[in-house]
């Protein structure tokens, strides 16, 4: 059995797919882009500020599925650019700060509305 996660704290879906899915023991948070749900725009021109956003929503969703980012075991980072590797990780570091999660980050040739990052995660139900 799956359960669909949704919440107007973080922005709709853009596509045929859920912000989170909550199955097994587990919630699966699809990649947040750094879409400000009350504005619908960019957090910002920024890869802090975008980052910011991305893990703002990630733990708006985790909050409807009545857990929090210290659930988080797997998280996935997509960037335009590595080179902005540095200034995510400072801002990353913020939300995630003891018992860090598992990471994969990765440059990718481009992201939905042509963001600097976008963020998924997976986070474990007690």
């Amino acid at each position: 059995m799956k359960e669909v996660i949704h919440t107007s704290n973080a922005p709709a879906a853009i596509g045929p797919y859920s912000q989170a899915i909550k199955a097994g023991g587990a919630i699966y948070v699809s990649g947040q882009l750094p879409v400000d749900p009350a504005t619908g725009a960019f957090a910002g021109d920024t890869i802090q500020e975008q980052t910011r956003q991305s893990l703002t929503n990630i733990k708006n969703i985790l909050a409807e599925a009545g857990t929090d980012l210290d659930h988080v075991v797997r998280v996935d980072v997509f960037m335009k650019d590595m080179n902005m590797f540095a200034d995510m990780n400072a801002v990353y570091a913020e939300f995630f700060t003891d018992k860090c999660p598992a990471r994969a980050a990765v440059e990718v040739a481009r992201l939905p509305k042509d963001a600097l990052v976008e963020i998924g995660a997976i986070a474990v139900v007690d």
